[in-house]
């Protein structure tokens, strides 16, 4: 699966923590989403993003694809 993204994920602030998400993290939700089908994976970023981002205004724009070869 190639993945391909924008900075807008890893860039969010938490509503709790008022901190940037980071892209160690990101890496870290991909490899643990990576097994799952595309479905799933989609389903599973998207909570995790609205997850930590809670009412927090969205900072930046978010783009992830991923393409199973």
């Amino acid at each position: 699966i190639l993945y391909f993204f924008t900075d807008g994920f890893s860039d969010q602030k938490s509503e709790k923590e008022e901190k940037k998400s980071s892209s160690k993290r990101f890496k870290q939700l991909i490899l643990s989403v990576s097994k799952e089908p595309l479905k799933k994976q989609e389903e599973l970023i998207s909570q995790t993003f609205f997850n930590w981002k809670g009412q927090f205004e969205q900072v930046d724009d978010v783009l992830v694809i991923g393409i199973k070869i």
